[in-house]
């Protein structure tokens, strides 16, 4: 007896110890809800209890920017944004999921498919076939609740123009789309963080300046160029209209050697048309932001420039 009660309690031990193996390596396997991102009431109602948002009503309904969809409760990447469509329905629409990441499962009403992060398990919404509605003929219906966003990150780039008193070379240049944004400052001198006061004393080196960030995808280096030629007279020495002295001549601060070879080529052709050009190019050097209250003088003011009209010129 007592050899068969020691052999029953071996097997008992090795029975508990696979289970607790079992369900130790279950667990590794799975995150603990503290590992995900806190949801508010209403986003637990849709993606935990499988609850739907009211057509229309999701911020993503009419969304059409460039980046990814991802999950809200774990941040794991579900649709690409050239894969939305819209579809009419008042709900986000894609025709393609990121490959292994959107779970395809019956629904409980037994018509429909769910469709689940595959990371987290978070309700999604559901994917519909046959309704032509793309060439991939599928169609991802998704709670703009159960999404975040992560924008395309955007390719800049820099330009740096001087061409007389600031405010007008940036009036003028802001009229270009493809500019993201544009700021007045001084560059080219001697001193570090020269003010406004300074530089009008001429003996700075400085000369007024707009740095450009723009959209290369939207607008190339050259239109913009293009423009700061017609935009003002490239022809006077140290001055524009009636602003005389070196901190108002014509300049170019190129950033690169594609740069340049743009600007040289762009100059030669004024000059083949008979132009006197005396516009210098010069590597750019620090550019020092401009006090705020020359920031986007004439926005702020209103007005258009004194100096700086529109002359075509190629």
């Amino acid at each position: 007896m007592a050899r068969r009660r020691t052999k029953k309690t071996i097997q008992s031990y090795f029975i508990y110890l696979s289970f607790g193996l079992f369900l130790t390596i279950t667990l590794q396997g799975q995150k603990s809800m503290s590992d995900y991102n806190k949801l508010t009431p209403e986003e637990a109602r849709v993606i935990l209890n499988k609850g739907t948002e009211r057509p229309f009503t999701g911020k993503f309904d009419k969304h059409d920017k460039q980046g990814t969809y991802t999950c809200k409760q774990c941040d794991a990447p579900l649709y690409r944004s050239t894969d939305k469509f819209d579809s009419g329905c008042g709900w986000p629409s894609f025709d393609d999921e990121i490959p292994g990441a959107v779970k395809h499962v019956p629904d409980a009403d037994g018509r429909r498919t769910e469709i689940l992060c595959a990371n987290c398990n978070g309700h999604l919404g559901h994917v519909f076939v046959g309704e032509k509605f793309t060439d991939k003929d599928t169609r991802h219906c998704v709670n703009s609740i159960s999404l975040n966003f992560e924008p395309a990150t955007l390719k800049t780039e820099r330009a740096i123009f001087a061409s007389g008193c600031f405010w007008g070379v940036e009036y003028q240049l802001q009229k270009l789309d493809g500019i993201i944004s544009t700021t007045v400052g001084y560059t080219g001198g001697h001193i570090p963080n020269p003010t406004y006061k300074q530089v009008c004393t001429g003996r700075t080196g400085h000369a007024e300046a707009v740095e450009v960030v723009f959209d290369p995808s939207k607008v190339s280096y050259e239109t913009i160029a293009r423009l700061y030629f017609e935009t003002h007279d490239p022809t006077q020495v140290d001055g524009q209209g009636p602003d005389i002295g070196e901190q108002y001549r014509s300049e170019i601060f190129y950033l690169s050697n594609e740069q340049k070879v743009v600007s040289e080529k762009l100059i030669k052709l004024l000059k083949k048309k008979g132009l006197d050009v005396v516009t210098e190019l010069s590597p750019a050097s620090t550019f020092y932001d401009a006090e705020d209250y020359h920031q986007d003088y004439y926005i702020k003011k209103g007005g258009t420039p004194y100096c700086h009209a529109y002359t075509k010129r190629f």
